[in-house]
């Protein structure tokens, strides 16, 4: 019987939170593996950045889910699938997406906490002046760790790992590999 009535209540909840949520963001993003199929993880931590995000102003014009405690220029030049949601849950990442470049993240990437990705640079001989902006492409399937930071212009191929607190300062495209370092450098591949 308890079963029953959890079951029943979380129905509820889902089909609440979906009528609500729906007026402070997109509907297509209230969407994929984190709200379908029964799941709550979604509706939860949806729920959990609606103050500090609509009410507070934090990351407020985003119109997807987006943890006060991230960071997100431009979000017009922020590319993901809305299954990679939980990407913007962690604590303290940057995602530079402006000066006309783009960051791409490919389906299945997932970015840990304190993790920054950078377009633009400041040009070392002024730096009130930025240096020409680089998209940034991350592949499918690719792991970001703690407190890294990729670079303007870098390209991951498929399945790269990136160890924590690792400086990625130029492309890995063939993917499959695991890199860490400063710069980072590939320590080996992945079969």
């Amino acid at each position: 019987m308890k079963k029953i009535i959890k079951n029943k209540l979380k129905y509820l909840y889902i089909i609440f939170s979906r009528m609500i949520l729906r007026f402070f963001y997109d509907s297509k993003y209230l969407k994929g593996r984190h709200f379908d199929s029964g799941n709550t993880y979604g509706w939860n931590f949806t729920w959990r950045d609606l103050f500090m995000q609509k009410f507070m102003g934090y990351n407020r014009w985003i119109p997807w889910p987006v943890s006060h405690r991230n960071m997100v220029d431009n979000y017009d030049n922020l590319i993901f699938d809305p299954d990679d949601l939980n990407n913007f849950q962690n604590s303290g990442c940057y995602y530079q997406c402006n000066y006309g470049a783009k960051i791409i993240l490919g389906k299945g990437t997932w970015i840990a906490p304190n993790v920054g990705i950078i377009t633009a640079n400041h040009d070392v001989k002024n730096l009130d002046e930025h240096m020409t902006a680089k998209d940034v492409i991350l592949g499918k399937d690719c792991w970001i760790g703690m407190n890294s930071v990729i670079l303007p212009g870098v390209v991951l191929g498929d399945r790269t790992v990136v160890g924590a607190g690792s400086v990625v300062t130029k492309s890995f495209t063939e993917g499959h590999y695991v890199i860490a370092g400063n710069p980072a450098r590939i320590l080996k591949q992945i079969d």
